[in-house]
């Protein structure tokens, strides 16, 4: 099939829709490659797409087509700053404390913050779901933003019900968080169905707290989790993690992202199969209008390492991937797995000449966090961060 290089430019969206409909998989991979019409095509067709569509068109794609489609898919969002922007990569600083002390927690939220870090959002996985100990973990959260004027969002990333209870308890929700599927038996295992998502939507909307924007929600995904919960049906785990991203659309959320290796060796065995995965997903999320970032990370028994994960990272951010993880040392002392440090966004955004959020970009500039040029500054004990942190923070406990 032969298709004229500008063949979506006069044709109307509905035109496109049908067009797109008619196809077989490869004249519609053709028409992804095509510049500049898969541009055109993202813009227009995307609520058109059937996960089922994006999930079987990225099999017959190598990796570099992967990349290359993706990094034409535009998807913009917006609470406090502006997260998607072509030329940027984002990323949620991931202050985890096994016992979720908040001297600990604010430690690594102020590390992260003098690396740049945490322009997506400052998300804590929390380690216990009891409420009144999320309501510490909030309102800790918002006095450090609020105290710095940090034009960022927080999170805490326990199931949707509870949010909705700290909601009504009166907590600083910013975000709302859930893990999510791609079929209705597999987010029913995990306690959850769209009427709860939209239950837990209305009630972050209602609070206003946005300034540049109102997407509210945040989720996580990632390949197996649908076949681990037996939920599957005989459908294939990229095609099921394709169904998620179509839930996640459905929501307008802020931020999802998959957690490409945390599903460990028992459905992505080793650093081959977790980079191609990564890529898949991030292809298939974006194809679908979902603004995607990665967990890029593995399990400690899994057949990979590091220097997977740096080719990854580095495919991604190439491919426009919308955030990665920020955590001290790269190593989760709480989940226990190995994913993306300060260090590594740093690295992105030198070599690639990418940036942050513009609204988080300012900031640092304001701190004296960032130079101009994008560089981190040497930080004394005479530093504003430093000198600014609420004293009942820095006392022993």
């Amino acid at each position: 099939l032969k298709i004229k290089k500008n063949a979506c430019l006069w044709l109307s969206s509905a035109e496109t829709n049908q067009m797109i409909f008619r196809f077989c998989l490869a004249p519609f991979l053709v028409l992804l490659l095509l510049l500049p019409t898969s541009e055109i095509l993202a813009q227009a067709a995307i609520p058109e797409i059937t996960p089922e569509m994006a999930a079987a068109v990225s099999k017959l794609m190598r990796n570099q087509d992967l990349i290359l489609v993706a990094k034409k898919c535009k998807v913009i969002t917006a609470f406090r700053d502006t997260i998607g922007l072509p030329g940027h990569i984002s990323t949620r600083l991931q202050p985890n404390h096994p016992t979720d002390d908040p001297r600990g927690i604010a430690a690594s939220i102020v590390d992260g913050l003098l690396y740049g870090s945490g322009d997506a959002v400052i998300g804590i996985n929390p380690a216990t779901d009891s409420i009144p100990a999320l309501m510490d973990l909030y309102f800790l959260v918002d006095e450090i933003i609020n105290q710095y004027q940090i034009p960022t969002q927080s999170c805490i990333l326990t199931h949707v019900t509870n949010q909705i209870q700290v909601i009504e308890k009166g907590a600083p929700v910013d975000l709302v968080f859930q893990s999510i599927a791609g079929t209705e038996k597999a987010n029913k295992s995990f306690g959850i169905d769209l009427a709860v998502l939209a239950e837990a939507q209305s009630a972050a909307l209602s609070l206003n707290r946005g300034t540049v924007g109102n997407n509210v929600m945040y989720f996580e995904t990632g390949q197996g989790s649908v076949l681990s919960a037996n939920a599957n049906f005989g459908v294939d785990q990229q095609t099921c993690e394709a169904r998620a991203y179509a839930v996640a659309r459905h929501f307008s959320p802020l931020l999802s992202n998959t957690v490409v290796g945390f599903i460990g060796p028992e459905y992505l065995y080793d650093g081959k199969q977790i980079i191609r995965a990564g890529l898949e997903d991030h292809f298939c999320g974006k194809l679908l209008g979902v603004p995607l970032g990665c967990d890029v990370c593995y399990t400690n028994h899994a057949e990979a390492d590091q220097d997977d994960m740096d080719t990854l990272m580095t495919l991604l951010a190439n491919a426009g991937l919308t955030f990665i993880m920020g955590i001290p040392g790269a190593d989760d002392i709480m989940l226990n797995y190995q994913t993306t440090s300060f260090h590594d966004a740093l690295y992105l955004r030198k070599v690639l000449g990418l940036r942050a959020a513009p609204e988080f970009e300012q900031w640092l500039k304001q701190m004296n966090i960032m130079d101009e040029k994008g560089n981190v500054q040497p930080v004394t004990g005479a530093h504003r961060m430093l000198q600014n942190m609420p004293k009942h923070l820095l006392s022993a406990s």
